[in-house]
């Protein structure tokens, strides 16, 4: 089996809702150097946000960037499956570039919430930096360009989100898998820039997991930009309607446009 027959792209804009693991491409017409950004809902891990999807991606098109909304496989996970689906449809996006009208050295980059935002933090983390399908001639790394974390889980230690972390671990993982899926002790050298915002009064996942994450990173020397807004509930998406915190959109917006047009490599 080819390791990208695992996750397929669905050009219909109800795949959230279907049974296989898929992408579902936004991408924009005679733009063929614009980055891509790969969109993750959260939802625990246990469902995905329609909010965090989809009209994410029609906001990255407004914007001039191409995109595609993650479906990806929610409890009950076996063996943590869900991170090997994020790590190939980085590669599986990478093989469309072409196909797509996109230039291969086209940027792709991660944008998740929540649950999606661990995901997108774990595989910015975990990754392969090529990997060689059986019957293509080229190599595609599973390394995001770049990462945008929206009020993310981080840690699956103290200050974790319960539900997420038995839904993707189990009821009692042990302390070596906890290690290994809380991203605050996975960064490293190549572990690509970030973007972080997320809420001080956050209930369900306390702003701790976006603070120890901006600490590795700084630890590693990675560029970050870290917001953290002083109102809003958790899973506000884009927050259109919640002042203040919807500015996220603006500066999340400007910190690509520096990242991308000036050329920030790590």
């Amino acid at each position: 089996m080819n390791i990208l027959d695992k996750i397929e792209v669905n050009w219909e804009e109800d795949a959230l809702h279907q049974n296989c693991p898929s992408i579902t491409p936004y991408v924009l017409e005679n733009r063929p150097d614009a980055p891509l950004v790969l969109v993750i809902p959260g939802g625990g891990y246990q469902h995905r946000a329609y909010h965090e999807g989809e009209p994410v991606a029609e906001w990255l098109n407004q914007n001039g960037y191409h995109a595609c909304v993650l479906r990806y496989q929610v409890a009950p996970i076996q063996n943590q499956i869900t991170i090997k689906q994020g790590q190939l449809a980085i590669q599986l996006i990478r093989s469309n570039l072409r196909e797509w009208g996109l230039s291969c050295d086209s940027k792709v980059g991660v944008l998740g919430f929540s649950a999606g935002g661990h995901l997108a933090a774990t595989i910015s983390n975990h990754f392969k930096e090529t990997s060689v399908p059986d019957d293509l001639p080229n190599e595609y790394s599973s390394r995001p360009d770049f990462q945008i974390l929206c009020y993310p889980v981080i840690t699956m230690e103290d200050h974790t989100h319960q539900g997420s972390k038995q839904n993707l671990l189990g009821l009692n993982p042990d302390q070596k898998l906890m290690d290994q899926f809380s991203c605050e002790k996975i960064v490293h050298k190549d572990t690509p820039p970030a973007f972080i915002w997320t809420t001080a009064n956050d209930q369900a996942v306390p702003a701790f997991n976006s603070l120890k994450y901006a600490e590795a990173l700084q630890a590693h020397d990675i560029p970050y930009e870290l917001h953290i807004y002083q109102d809003g509930r958790h899973g506000l998406g884009l927050a259109d309607e919640h002042p203040n915190t919807r500015e996220w959109k603006n500066a999340c917006l400007d910190w690509l446009k520096g990242y991308i047009h000036q050329g920030a490599k790590k």
